[in-house]
């Protein structure tokens, strides 16, 4: 027997109603904010990922299905989906474009080869949102009001923890200091985060080994060095989120570890997922698309993962639905094609082509979760008609084919 990859699951029955339920959940949310579906390749090449996620990141270093493929080409499966929207915002030419703003959403698979635990496969799906063109911090508070409407309509509790990530002007003078004091602690690091030192000391802040986090206590952090203008939104997006009621926490420690993230940084966390609290993530990427080869535009947004907050979705509860359809004889069958195809136009219908007893019928539509059992006898064959029971109510009739 064959069976699914480690790290890779079947969406099926209850998980994948869930899954359908999300989506569509946080799409709707995404349309009422005034965001368009795209949907980008699960293929691209390597350099779109090395160079927008980062060489030195474990995403790239350690973790990536890639290979080369009949071609020669150096592909990979996308780990995440913020660099395939700006890689299609920027070949589309859209960076070109004057004082226009494009906001996108998606949903999908990603990949990443890393030790399979609950809340982390290998094959997983996001949702997410990529905003173009909006440099205000307003649009960093209407994405992050954005995600808590999704949990909120998904009735997912969460904590919001906030962070600013400073600018071109703030950021390098930042970055010194912070190597300055981390080589003063590098011996008594763990192993990664003495490599970090040299290729990427911000994401440092972000170690999750406690010792690690014992040592940083110290440590300079960047929103307690950040020039004018980082300041002033920074303070205007906590007024923000204090209008609106959504309670945060400032974690000096949220950072994105490379250079084109700027000022926002924000993660929504829950602590009924395991080890893996984070349920969604963004922030600010003014630099991004010029990193990639477009023109400079400012850039925010947010991916939350799926299969993390699958168990905490309070699903509605599920209320008949549609007709199942049966015969009790066989000459019935071919009218019975007829009403099924019609009823199909506006309502589910599942049809039981066997015949069957009365009784058997009820039975499959009361598994099928139908509204009406429609039953098509020799009687009502002989009439025109069709027995008719509502399933909720248990009124019963006969009704003619035309009425019907």
């Amino acid at each position: 027997m064959i069976n699914a990859l480690r790290g890779m699951k079947d969406l099926m029955f209850e998980d994948a109603k869930r899954y359908i339920y999300v989506v569509d959940t946080a799409s709707k949310i995404a349309q009422r904010y005034g965001y368009n579906y795209i949907e980008t390749p699960i293929l691209e090449e390597t350099a779109l990922f090395k160079r927008s996620v980062g060489e030195s990141s474990d995403i790239v270093g350690k973790e990536m299905y890639q290979f080369e493929d009949k071609g020669g080409n150096d592909v990979c499966m996308r780990p995440e989906g913020t660099a395939g929207v700006v890689r299609a915002f920027i070949q589309a030419k859209l960076d070109r474009t004057q004082n226009q703003k494009y906001r996108f959403y998606y949903y999908g698979p990603m990949f990443r080869y890393e030790r399979p635990q609950k809340g982390r496969l290998r094959e997983f799906h996001q949702f997410g949102v990529e905003s173009f063109g909006e440099e205000a911090v307003e649009e960093d508070f209407t994405i992050i009001q954005m995600v808590a409407d999704i949990f909120n309509a998904l009735g997912i509790g969460y904590t919001l923890k906030i962070n600013s990530l400073g600018c071109p002007e703030c950021m390098p003078k930042y970055r010194d200091e912070l190597i300055n004091r981390l080589h003063s602690i590098k011996d008594d690091l763990c192993s990664d985060c003495q490599r970090r030192v040299s290729t990427n000391p911000i994401r440092v802040l972000d170690c999750k080994n406690s010792h690690c986090q014992e040592l940083l206590t110290d440590v300079p952090k960047i929103c307690d060095r950040l020039c004018n203008s980082c300041k002033s939104d920074f303070e205007k997006l906590q007024y923000m989120l204090d209008r609106s009621s959504i309670d945060y926490t400032i974690d000096k420690h949220l950072v994105r570890g490379l250079d084109y993230y700027t000022k926002t940084a924000f993660e929504f966390v829950s602590s009924e997922v395991g080890a893996q609290s984070a349920i969604a993530g963004g922030g600010r990427y003014d630099r991004l698309v010029s990193f990639l080869g477009g023109k400079d535009t400012a850039g925010v947004g947010f991916a939350l993962g799926v299969e993390r907050i699958l168990e905490l979705v309070k699903m509605p509860k599920s209320s008949r639905e549609g007709y199942y359809m049966g015969i009790m004889t066989e000459e019935a069958r071919d009218i019975l094609f007829d009403i099924a195809h019609k009823k199909r136009v506006d309502s589910k219908v599942i049809v039981e082509y066997a015949k069957k007893s009365l009784k058997a019928h009820l039975k499959g539509a009361d598994r099928a979760n139908a509204r009406y059992a429609l039953i098509i006898g020799e009687d009502e064959l002989k009439s025109k008609s069709v027995w008719l029971k509502d399933l909720e109510t248990k009124e019963e009739q006969v009704i003619s084919v035309n009425d019907l």
